[in-house]
């Protein structure tokens, strides 16, 4: 176990504090509940090598870490503490949610195909909550369904589940108590069962994380946690670009990604510069000759999707949602497009209300370049920049950086690629006029509202 990763500490304390044994299993006393470990840090974590029993690759989570354990006999045994958190989404902006062990999202769970698993869960949540095991195979008592499957666990108490990983595959936990409140407010995590044969199906780095979405109106802190529809943060793990670490991976490896969607919409997820196959969903693994060569995949509401490539072609390749307002961040819904208005006249207009107002849009948005005062704990809505200038993206974007050389267990940032010469779109000196163009070309139909305009006149109601 990584120590300088985690920090430790007892969430029970004194006998008064702890569960009643009539809440907990015969088989697991109050006593011995184990340790619950905390992440203060919003970085991805070195993969947990398994110390016993089956051998296998372990994953790595954007931003997030593995949940140790502990063996007890033949049980391996977890303690998840439901709690509130302050959760980063990138440099400049803090959210305040609820998750678990210090973060939003949990850690991830790992275990092999065939594990016993105890899983202690301590309430410190101001109300009651229940963990749901989403597609795991389990007896009706451990799906975590509050008031049908089990009781609410009530603030101060702690539970245990016992079940058997009984296949691999990956999964996810979330509540199913008070559920669009915890949801919204971020309680989620994935779960990664890895085959009890390390020889099935096997790949040299394996990358995990769910996306959850959030409303935070700019300068405040809390998500509104009765929205439906206009979310404005789109986060992977609860961050947003530019604070989503990279994939690092080395040239030539079989890469794995797994991708969690709890979020209220599909995400249609798309690599550069590779094509990948869909290996496994939350149903299970898919059958090598039902899959086919893709380059975006869906991910579906409350479904998971993982995607097998190989990584053959170097360099810094965008990965991304490709909902475009969903690689943006805190964005409006009610902004008025001016595109071909005069921004000179508008400027002069506006400066007459609002003397430090920036008009901006008449040619696009162009944002990634702008420096415009915000209110405090507020993310631009492009932002990031790489060694050709703004990249202008937000949400749910991040950059695959394939390189050659890196060690088996590097996950840093290798920096940007280094393209070879003459690979690069470069300009060429050709003259500032309009292009030569075959047939004659039809003048260009101007919008209605715009025909006529003159200065600021036509704009009335804009």
């Amino acid at each position: 176990m990584e120590k300088a990763m985690l920090s430790r500490r007892s969430f029970l304390g004194t006998a008064t504090a702890l569960a009643s044994t009539t809440a907990i299993s015969g088989r697991a006393q109050a006593a011995n509940i184990p340790e619950a470990p905390i992440m203060d840090k919003a970085t991805m974590q070195p993969p947990l090598h398994p110390s016993s029993g089956p051998n296998y690759r372990p994953v790595v989570t954007l931003n997030g870490w593995t949940l140790p354990w502990r063996m007890n006999g033949d049980w391996k045994e977890f303690h998840l503490v439901a709690e509130p958190v302050e959760r980063e989404f990138a440099e400049g902006m803090k959210a305040y949610l609820w998750g678990y062990n210090g973060q939003a999202p949990g850690p991830t769970i790992e275990a092999v195909e065939g594990d016993k698993v105890r899983i202690f869960v301590t309430n410190k949540l101001p109300e009651h909550t229940t963990v749901h095991w989403h597609g795991v195979i389990l007896p009706n008592g451990m799906d975590g369904v509050g008031g049908l499957s089990q009781p609410h666990i009530k603030p101060g108490k702690t539970f245990v589940y016992e079940f058997q990983f009984t296949k691999s595959g990956s999964f996810m936990y979330h509540p199913h108590s008070d559920e669009m409140v915890q949801m919204a407010m971020g309680m989620m995590g994935m779960i990664v069962v890895h085959p009890h044969d390390p020889t099935f199906r096997p790949v040299d780095r394996d990358f995990v994380f769910i996306m959850s979405t959030y409303d935070i109106d700019p300068g405040t802190y809390l998500p509104k946690v009765n929205e439906m529809t206009n979310f404005n943060m789109w986060t992977w793990n609860s961050r947003v670009f530019p604070g989503i670490d990279p994939l690092a991976v080395r040239l030539g490896d079989r890469v794995r990604v797994r991708i969690g969607n709890l979020t209220m919409t599909n995400h249609p997820i798309h690599l550069h510069g590779h094509k990948f196959a869909v290996s496994c969903t939350d149903g299970g693994w898919v059958p090598e000759s039902a899959q086919w060569p893709e380059t975006t995949t869906d991910v579906p509401v409350g479904a998971i999707r993982a995607f097998d490539f190989l990584a053959d072609n170097p360099g810094d390749w965008a990965f991304h949602c490709h909902k475009s307002h969903h690689t943006m961040n805190a964005m409006g819904h009610d902004v008025k497009n001016l595109i071909g208005v005069s921004r000179t006249d508008l400027a002069r207009a506006a400066g007459k209300l609002a003397p430090d107002a920036m008009a901006m849009g008449s040619t696009g948005g162009a944002m990634g370049e702008m420096e415009m005062p915000m209110p405090e704990n507020t993310l631009p809505m492009m932002t990031g920049t790489g060694q050709f200038g703004p990249i202008e993206m937000g949400g749910m974007f991040t950059v695959v950086k394939i390189r050659d050389g890196l060690a088996r267990d590097s996950y840093a940032d290798p920096g940007p690629y280094k393209n070879p010469p003459g690979t690069v779109a470069y300009e060429i000196d050709a003259p500032d006029a309009e292009p030569p163009r075959q047939g004659k070309p039809k003048e260009a139909t101007k919008p209605a509202e715009m025909k006529g305009m003159k200065g600021m006149k036509g704009m009335k109601g804009m």
